[in-house]
């Protein structure tokens, strides 16, 4: 039987993990099994750069955090070697740089994923993954719009010109005979 004192260390770890579960946009489970040192230094540096926290930790402790979450659908997906990727800020972090890395390593796989209050599984995370960013999303509303407001000034400026060169016609006969 564990002493008090490592009870209450887990029960601390949980609810920290709780908490980050609790106010993040999202996160990913992954298996952690066969990676390298040198691939895990990389997957470490891409997921710190994008402000994604990865924390190896045992699935008693991640599927009691669940529980806390309101994530308890993920604890099925806890088996063998686990890790959690979890994004305070953008939703899409955790499951791109996850994605990319589980194509690119053949032993790493994505397990399940939350976002939103609901739960993912495999293709839910992969999905999720090929959604495009924010500001690719941004810049493709405001190139529609754009060329909507093009288009409409073409035609306006074609209009323009029809009139004009008839206008300029008319006026020409008229401005000839006050001339002479």
């Amino acid at each position: 039987m564990p002493s008090n004192k490592i009870l209450e260390e887990k029960k601390q770890v949980v609810e920290a993990l709780a908490a980050k579960m609790q106010s993040a946009a999202a996160g990913v489970l992954v298996k952690y099994e066969g990676i390298t040192v040198s691939e895990d230094t990389e997957l470490r540096a891409a997921l710190r750069k994008a402000g994604v926290e990865y924390t190896v930790m045992k699935n008693t402790l991640t599927g009691r955090a669940c529980d806390i979450a309101g994530y308890g659908d993920m604890k099925q997906h806890l088996s063998g070697m686990t890790a959690i990727a979890i994004s305070q800020d953008d939703p899409l972090a955790a499951a791109k740089i996850m994605k990319e890395y589980a194509d690119k390593i053949e032993c790493f796989e994505i397990k399940a994923g939350f976002v939103d209050g609901g739960v993912l599984d495999t293709a839910g995370v992969e999905a999720l993954a090929a959604t495009p960013s924010k500001e690719v999303l941004v810049a493709k509303m405001m190139g529609s719009l754009m060329s909507s407001l093009y288009g409409f000034a073409y035609v306006l400026q074609a209009k323009i010109d029809k009139e004009g060169d008839g206008a300029e016609a008319a006026e020409a006969p008229q401005e000839a005979p006050a001339e002479a």
